[in-house]
């Protein structure tokens, strides 16, 4: 996350946007000669102990600010999809990117038994014109040895209903190294057929300059 920071000044802010704090940043951010363009870490609604529903039934004060400013806000709720789902109907007009599938993912192996069990409820979310999502740590569903043939047929229902334009990929790797490596978690989808090559260079790289409304600078 520090690396993440120093090396994208105008990119990312770390803060949480339940909170005072994040519209006191957000305004300083849009105010400065750089845009922010997301908070960073996401928001996050990830289980469904009691304290858990009071926050993520709060309202967002970043939210409405995260519209006039027109950059998206990171969202963090797997194990709790229904939760998310009534957060992101509650800000129609804000852009939400939906963080690892919006399906809980292991930090140790194995896979667990149903990795895919959320998968309607992921579908049935792309239904909201103001989310996209990340295909990040799609490898850590496996319950097959590398490189994963059992994350593609899955995957290919969230491609179709999401459209590729709405889906940003991404290895989490730093969480999931216990489970692949960088280069297990990228190879599988540079190599694999199931993808056209507009395809790939759309979820790998498309969709998120499109979300963020940001590229690579040229050198």
């Amino acid at each position: 996350m520090r690396r993440t920071l120093r090396s994208g000044p105008g990119i990312a802010c770390r803060t949480g946007p339940i909170t005072s704090r994040a519209t006191r940043w957000s305004r300083r951010w849009t105010r400065s000669a750089s845009t922010a363009r997301s908070s960073s870490p996401p928001f996050r609604c990830t289980s469904t102990t009691p304290a858990m529903r009071w926050r993520c039934n709060r309202p967002i004060p970043a939210a409405s600010r995260s519209v006039r400013h027109d950059f998206p806000v990171n969202v963090l709720f797997w194990g709790n999809v229904d939760a998310g789902a009534a957060l992101i109907d509650r800000h129609p007009e804000t852009r939400f990117i939906i963080d690892h599938l919006a399906i809980l993912q292991p930090r140790v192996p194995p896979a667990p038994p149903q990795p895919w069990a959320d998968l309607p409820k992921v579908l049935e979310l792309a239904k909201r014109p103001n989310a996209v999502i990340k295909v990040s740590g799609a490898c850590t569903l496996s319950r097959e040895p590398y490189p994963f043939p059992d994350i593609w047929d899955p995957l290919a229902r969230v491609f179709d209903a999401w459209g590729f334009d709405r889906c940003l990929w991404g290895t989490d790797w730093t969480r999931a190294f216990a489970v692949v490596n960088y280069e297990q978690a990228v190879e599988p989808f540079l190599r694999t057929d199931r993808l056209s090559d507009t395809e790939r260079a759309m979820l790998m790289g498309g969709a998120c300059a499109k979300a963020y409304g940001w590229s690579p600078k040229k050198a």
